[in-house]
């Protein structure tokens, strides 16, 4: 499958993470969970563009314009 980013994910769809955004964000990503190489679970897609990811069993809210800089491999 083609690199894609988060934003471009659909409800149900797995994707694994191949690169994070540099800056102050990353540090944050991955205190989350959300690392490179990492599998998550697209679970639902709020109105106003926030995605909502399922890593294990936790449930991370991404807002759009973050999501637009997370690339990832689609599944």
């Amino acid at each position: 499958m083609p690199n894609s980013t988060l934003d471009k994910a659909k409800k149900g769809r797995i994707a694994t993470i191949v690169n994070l955004p540099t800056g102050n964000i990353r540090p944050q990503l991955i205190r989350l969970g959300l690392t490179e190489g990492s599998t998550i679970k697209c679970i639902e897609r709020l109105p106003g563009g926030t995605i909502v990811v399922q890593k294990n069993r936790q449930e991370i809210a991404v807002g759009f314009d973050l999501a637009k800089k997370i690339k990832v491999i689609l599944q």
